[in-house]
């Protein structure tokens, strides 16, 4: 085959004189009286179009540059170019892909044409506004001769990638918008369309071909070739259906931050610099639990809600006496540390202000009893938001209770010039083994402590922990200690 095309091409090369002087008429447009082929050649089966010729205008050089995209970014960073000076590219080609400080974007091209420079290198900072590359296209400028068309065989379905290359792309910014959503590069596709162009319906046959899928009558106007029954089994591709938004109006809003939150600031920087100990442990409180329901009601009998607080607050004061490094504090340097005489036991509250924390003073000096009238009392003040300074003031060491809200674990941070602060979670009736080997329900709290390793080792705070352990895991034991 290949052999009867090359004679049949040198025939025709020698029949080209007899016919011209017949076939072919000057064109004025023309210089130099360069003629025109019109009608069907009697050589080959392949139909000709009808083209006009005129001088070819020089390319457009566009400058591609960066535009803005969104969240106030202002520039980016070039992390991989797609192409290369003298690639060709269409548009919604890949070009680059920028990195800014939130997310890497991928940018395509608007032009059809050749590159000519590239504005940045790798790593290099691209301001938004900026040109990234130079692309010479072929469109025509106003005033300047139309653009040159080369004449060409009309194609068919049969033509092959290899017969189009080189060829100019035509199609509508919505097939090319096609084609880019599933990956397919327009110049492996055969136009149908006038002149060549892309349709839609090229797209979807050029995907069903792909895929092996079977496209419907009325999204494919064209005849499409039979297919096997192994084929019509396979299900039908179509596409997703678009979800419309709710629209969002909401608004951010801007706030001062009130005193309370300035204090918290301050506190909460400062103890940024403090290198933070932490110890968990849990406390069987079957024993507090009974315990606690005994003297309720008579606790209510005089006027006083009785909680688990003020036990966890005496043991706590009890260990403190065994360790008293725990109730200390240092200085802004650490360079010299204060033993507290007084235990002033600070309790973190949740108020409509935000976080407090008001403190019992004294209390190695005070009863169960008494905390509990003074734990009264600075609810009370914390829930009308009139907690006065002196409450608010002089701590020297403190327990968050963050188990009345839910919590069972926790990272407490401590309070300058505090050393040690911890936080209790909520109590939990788990299986536990008795003494006996028995599993029995038991009343289970968790403790997290934290404290200043500066100052404090691990041994020392998990011994306090223990000591504090034992006074509310055996109630009783706290009696012998009690002033």
């Amino acid at each position: 085959m290949a052999a009867v095309g090359a004679v049949r091409s040198l025939r025709v090369l020698r029949l080209l004189p007899q016919y011209a002087s017949r076939c072919f008429k000057p064109c004025p447009r023309l210089q130099g009286g360069h003629a025109v082929r019109h009608r069907p050649s009697p050589f080959t089966s392949q139909q000709w179009r009808d083209f006009r010729s005129s001088c070819v205008a020089s390319g457009q050089v566009l400058q591609f540059k960066l535009s803005d995209i969104g969240e106030g970014i202002m520039e980016v960073t070039v992390k991989e170019w797609y192409v290369k000076v003298g690639d060709k590219v269409s548009q919604f080609d890949s070009i680059c892909e920028v990195q800014s400080d939130k997310a890497s974007v991928t940018i395509t091209s608007r032009y059809d044409g050749v590159i000519r420079k590239l504005h940045h290198d790798v790593d290099a900072i691209a301001l938004v506004g900026s040109p990234l590359v130079d692309i010479e296209t072929d469109r025509e400028q106003d005033g300047a001769p139309e653009e040159d068309v080369v004449e060409t065989p009309a194609v068919s379905h049969e033509h092959t990638h290899q017969e189009i290359k080189g060829h100019k792309t035509q199609a509508t910014p919505a097939v090319r918008r096609l084609a880019m959503e599933n990956n397919i590069k327009l110049s492996e596709v055969v136009g149908t369309g006038k002149d060549g162009r892309i349709l839609k319906e090229d797209i979807l046959n050029f995907l069903a071909k792909q895929t092996g899928a079977i496209l419907p009558y009325d999204e494919v106007k064209q005849p499409v070739p039979a297919v096997t029954p192994a084929a019509e089994k396979k299900p039908v591709l179509s596409p997703p259906r678009a979800v419309q938004r709710p629209v969002f109006t909401g608004k951010d809003r801007t706030e001062p931050l009130n005193g309370f939150q300035k204090a918290m600031v301050k506190t909460m920087t400062a103890a940024l610099k403090i290198p933070h100990l932490g110890l968990c442990e849990e406390v069987d409180l079957t024993q507090l639990v009974r315990l606690r329901s005994e003297l309720k009601a008579l606790a209510e009998s005089r006027g006083v809600k009785l909680s688990y607080m003020p036990f966890f607050i005496k043991a706590a004061s009890l260990g403190l006496l065994q360790f008293p490094v725990l109730n200390a504090s240092v200085d802004e340097g650490c360079q010299n540390i204060t033993y507290k005489a007084s235990h002033n036991i600070g309790l973190a509250m949740d108020t409509p202000q935000g976080l407090l924390v008001p403190s019992v003073k004294g209390v190695q000096d005070l009863s169960v009893f008494d905390v509990a009238v003074e734990l009264n009392r600075l609810q009370a003040l914390g829930s009308a938001g009139q907690l006065g300074t002196a409450d608010l003031t002089g701590g020297t060491f403190t327990l968050s209770n963050i188990g009345s809200i839910g919590g069972t674990y926790a990272k407490p941070v401590i309070l300058p010039p505090e050393v040690a602060i911890g936080a209790l979670g909520k109590i939990q009736v788990l299986p536990r083994f008795n003494s006996r080997g028995d599993v029995v329900k038991a009343h289970i709290m968790s403790i997290s402590w934290s404290a200043d390793h500066r100052v404090i080792d691990g041994a020392t705070m998990c011994r306090f922990s223990n000591l504090w352990r034992s006074y509310l895991e055996n109630p009783a034991s706290m009696v012998l200690d009690l002033k």
